[in-house]
């Protein structure tokens, strides 16, 4: 299974809107833990992943704009290495299997991202990859990326060749 960006109706009125997000028929799905995250123009997170109890994800962005970006890390898979992107916006929703890394970088002064996770974040499980690991050649569209200082020492793509994942 690959990434799947959806849209779901509005229904707008003179109060403001109601927005369904996640539909169970439409997306077999279920959720342990749910988070959100502010964060500022420029910012990336990512790319993540637990390496053990893998979570899929369901990312919906409250407030802002993004580039999301999830790179398959099955090595079991044809499409091993493979880079999916997605610009994000109120109004869509990204379903993320497990087997990704996830990353995202915000195009917006203010932006708030809502996450549904199939399972719970354990920290001795967390990896990373380089945000800009040059064998996945991301553009983020961001200049002067803003990192975390454990996002700045993410290994690159082919060291997770080398290691058990």
């Amino acid at each position: 299974m690959k990434p799947i960006l959806i849209k779901t109706p509005i229904f707008k009125d003179k109060r403001g809107f109601f927005k369904e997000l996640w539909l169970k028929k439409k997306i077999k799905f279920s959720c342990k833990f749910t988070a959100m995250s502010f964060s500022k123009k420029n910012v990336i997170r990512g790319l993540h992943f637990q390496a053990k109890k893998k979570q899929s994800k369901l990312l919906s962005i409250l407030h802002g704009k993004a580039i999301d970006v999830c790179v398959n890390i099955n090595p079991k898979s044809k499409n091993y290495g493979k880079v999916y992107k997605f610009i994000l916006k109120p109004g869509l929703l990204l379903y993320v299997p497990k087997n990704y890394a996830h990353g995202i970088g915000f195009f917006e002064k203010k932006n708030i991202l809502l996450y549904h996770l199939s399972e719970y974040r354990y920290p001795k499980y967390e990896r990373g990859i380089a945000y800009n690991d040059k064998k996945l050649k991301i553009n983020w569209k961001i200049k002067k990326p803003i990192l975390s200082k454990r996002d700045i020492l993410h290994p690159n793509f082919n060291q997770l060749l080398t290691k058990k994942i």
